[in-house]
Order: structure tokens, then sequence, then C-alpha cells
């Protein structure tokens, strides 16, 4: 097992790096970074620009290979603050993207990680309580299949499946405001990941609390929505399996049925569906930082777009890959956990 994790992680290390140079070629050959520096007056210089540029190994006069080819061997030859360049602004990518690696271990501070932690606190908790709500509604909805309980599921799903990502958030920030309004104190707070200026370990996580749970929400709610309807429909294959007849016969109750045979066999390709789903959660990610403006990197890749950042939308690409493909082995993990011919 451990070999093939091994296996499994170098050939996912492979593609998370050609897919992070296909997105370097891509955003070189199609960005236009020169235009953050035209309409300026007085104009600018384009020595001046042609200087700024190839500083940045963004210039468009230099041929997209060429330079592709002094990104790959900046990542090859240069310590790691600089392995991806700078982004327009000025700023190292790697330090923006991961922090200071003096704090890496350091998970209780806010900067940890940089945007990544700051994306990783929103994903982690909205993905994990998304597939745990999803899969608990979507085996309620099978064992009661066309109850009241089951349809109420059911419509609530279609209809958060439906709804686009801002909007859910821009609907939880208005009942916010009305709940806060109500008790009168600011007990939800939805502008950043955090207040600056609050000290002390107790009151900066109360804080931290208080920022996380709309989007949070919003994020499980999407993941539990489309979770539950695949779960629905697994469980009611299952539900109808001879192993399930075969255990009721053999003098099991119902529940005992469900629970120790037909859960286990249901979860199976659940956890497949994980991985493939994963993508679709990164990019509702996304624009919730962007709704409740979080210093993530679905932020920062969405502002490399609007100002044609080459070296920072690679970065964002490279983030994004590796969650995919960590989720991805994590789910043939759970799937060989679950099933025990694959470990054969």
């Amino acid at each position: 097992m451990i070999s093939y994790v091994v296996r499994r992680f170098v050939n996912y290390l492979i593609l998370a790096s050609l897919a992070t140079v296909f997105a370097y070629v891509a955003a070189s050959a199609f960005f236009f970074p020169r235009k953050k520096y035209l309409g300026r007056n007085p104009p600018v210089d384009q020595a001046s620009v042609d200087a700024i540029l190839s500083s940045h190994g963004v210039n468009d006069k230099d041929p997209v290979l060429l330079r592709t080819w002094w990104w790959i061997e900046r990542i090859f030859t240069a310590p790691l603050r600089d392995k991806l360049g700078t982004d327009l602004s000025n700023r190292k990518v790697i330090p923006e993207m991961l922090g200071d690696p003096a704090h890496w271990l350091m998970f209780w501070e806010r900067d940890w990680l940089g945007r990544s932690g700051v994306s990783l606190r929103l994903l982690l908790i909205g993905t994990i309580l998304g597939a745990i709500l999803g899969v608990a509604l979507g085996v309620w909805g099978a064992v009661r299949q066309y109850k009241a309980s089951d349809q109420i599921i059911s419509y609530a799903s279609y209809v958060l499946i439906s709804t686009p990502t801002f909007v859910a958030g821009v609907i939880l920030m208005i009942l916010a405001t009305m709940f806060n309004r109500a008790t009168g104190e600011q007990y939800i707070r939805f502008t950043g990941s955090y207040t600056p200026g609050i000290t002390g370990f107790i009151p900066t996580v109360l804080d931290a609390m208080s920022h996380l749970l709309l989007p949070t929400i919003a994020l499980m709610l999407f993941g539990a929505a489309a979770y539950s309807r695949y779960q629905r429909s697994v469980m009611l294959d299952v539900l109808g399996s001879d192993f399930i007849r075969t255990a009721r016969a053999k003098g099991a109750t119902r529940n005992s049925a469900l629970i120790k045979h037909g859960l286990r066999v249901a979860l199976i390709p659940m956890s497949t569906y994980f991985a493939y789903t994963f993508g679709t959660l990164i990019s509702g990610a996304t624009f919730l930082e962007v709704v409740f403006s979080w210093a993530g990197m679905g932020q920062y890749g969405i502002q490399a777009v609007q100002q044609s950042d080459v070296n920072a939308l690679a970065g964002n690409v490279l983030f994004a890959a590796v969650l995919v493909l960590f989720a991805s082995t994590l789910s043939e993990i759970l799937y060989a956990a679950l099933d025990p011919r694959v470990r054969v």
C-alpha cells in the first residue's frame, strides 16, 4: 500500500508540474501585461516598460518558448523564494503563496502559509463538513424514499446546485447583517479573514471563527447538495442488492444491514466522486473569497487574470493542481480502505 501511494505521489507530482508549465505557456501567449503601463499620463517610456517586464520575465517582445525556458531554468537554479519569480506588484510569488517558512509549523497564526493557509482553512473545513452532511442526507433520503423529508432534501439540493456561488454569499451576508442588528452585537463578521488589532489567543480564535462562519456555511451547503444527490442514487441501488436481502434473511435487523453492509458499499463510488467534485469546490471557494474579501489564493488568481500577471497565475494553477491531485490520492486510499479487493 505504501509503495502504491509513493508511485501515485510521483505521478501526481509530474502531472502538477506539467499543468503549471502549460498554464505558464498559455498565460504567456495570451496575456498582455504591457497594458498595465499603457494610457498613463504622463506616458511611461517604452524602454522602462521593457526593463520592468523583462525583470519579471514576462516581456512580450521575447518569444514565448524562450521565456518559458528562462522560467523553468529559474525553478531549478533559484532559491525557494525566487523559483516562481515575482508578480507585477513586485511581490515574490512563493512567499506570497506560502508565507514565511519560519512560521510553517505555527498553524495557529493568522499568516500561517500565507495566502495558501487562508484558502486551506476554508477549503478543508467546508469540504469535510459538506461531505459528511451530504452523505448523511443522501442516505437518509434513500432510506425514506419519496417521503416528505426526502422531497424537501431533493428540492433544497436542486435549488442550491442551481444558485450561483456569489449569490449565496450575498444572501448570507444580508442574513448576518439582519442578525447582528437584531442582537445589537457584531457576532458575525464577514469582511476579510480576520479583524485587525485583535490580540490574544482566545480573542484571535473567536474572531477567526466569526469570519470563517459564513463562507464555510456556503461552501458546506454547496458540497452537501452535490454529494447528497449522488449518495442517494448510489444508496438506492445498494438497497435493492442481493447481499442486503441475504443479511436480512440471516436475521440482521434493517438498520444493521443498512449500516454494516449497505453504507460501506455505497461509500465506495463516493470516494471517486469526491475527487472529481473537489475541483468545483475550489472554484466555488474562489468566488467566496472575492465576495467575503479573503486574501487567499482564489482572490490572488482572479487578480492575476485581471492584471495579466503570468507568474501569479502559474503559482495559482500550481496550488490548485496540488490540491486536486492530493484529493485524488486521498480518494484512492479511501477506495482501498472500503474495498479490500483493491488492495490486492
